[in-house]
């Protein structure tokens, strides 16, 4: 993990051998870490202090995680703070869910350090100055894989040098997946924020527009290393080189 000094994490974990093991890991990195064990008081503190990063685990006391997760993207002063969910194994519709109310990304437990050390950089890379649009990456045009380029105010992708045909839906979806790279967005999600208020499409359209867009960026549809499946959640783009 990047070291990043000075920034600010709040933990809300009400597990204390876990909350435990994240201050200690988190701190390492330079983080200045606060830990709360309860939902509700968590959300005073959301609310009211400035942070770089949110740690929530979905199942709390007081307030579980979804909802915080909701009530801090409401309001107060961390509704574009970068928040990373905590959730059992076995609880996919939490983390869908908690995805959808407006996590950012997701560990399920148990998980390693190195696996923690990762989400959170990638998590960092993304974090964008204070006034920057998160969602609109700094430069016009784009490398996303040695042979895979894109230029974001001509609507344009070429591989090997030669433009390839998208359709508005096709880009769009890259350009979401592209602009907060590693990061999983569930179908519903995509959804939202690619057909907006288009009540005739479904999530398995998302499957169908992410397949043909496989075809025509991977070197082979099969194997995916560019546009990568979180199974029972939804789809990333794969982490800058």
């Amino acid at each position: 993990m990047s070291h990043v000094e000075g920034r600010r994490v709040l933990v809300v974990e009400d597990d204390a051998a876990i909350r435990e093991l994240l201050h200690l890991h988190l701190g390492l990195a330079g983080f200045s870490v606060e830990d709360i064990g309860d939902g509700r008081d968590a959300l005073d503190v959301a609310r009211a202090q400035k942070f770089d990063l949110l740690v929530f685990d979905v199942m709390l006391p007081g307030l579980d995680g979804i909802s915080l997760c909701r009530a801090v993207r409401t309001a107060g002063v961390n509704t574009g703070t970068p928040i990373l969910i905590l959730t059992a194994r076995d609880s996919e519709a939490d983390i869908v869910i908690g995805l959808d109310s407006g996590a950012d990304d997701y560990l399920t437990k148990p998980f390693g350090v190195r696996e923690l050390q990762a989400r959170v950089a990638a998590l960092m890379r993304r974090t964008q100055p204070d006034g920057a649009d998160p969602t609109t990456p700094p430069s016009t045009v784009l490398r996303l894989a040695p042979h895979v380029t894109m230029d974001i105010d001509r609507r344009q992708v070429l591989v090997d040098g030669a433009p390839v045909d998208l359709t508005r839906q096709e880009f769009d979806l890259l350009h979401q997946l592209v602009a907060r790279r590693g990061i999983v967005f569930s179908r519903a999600r995509l959804l939202q924020t690619v057909w907006k208020d288009d009540a005739y499409v479904t999530e398995r359209t998302v499957d169908t527009v992410v397949s043909r867009l496989r075809k025509k960026l991977e070197g082979d549809p099969r194997q995916p290393a560019l546009i990568l499946t979180a199974w029972g959640v939804g789809y990333k783009f794969a982490d800058a080189e």
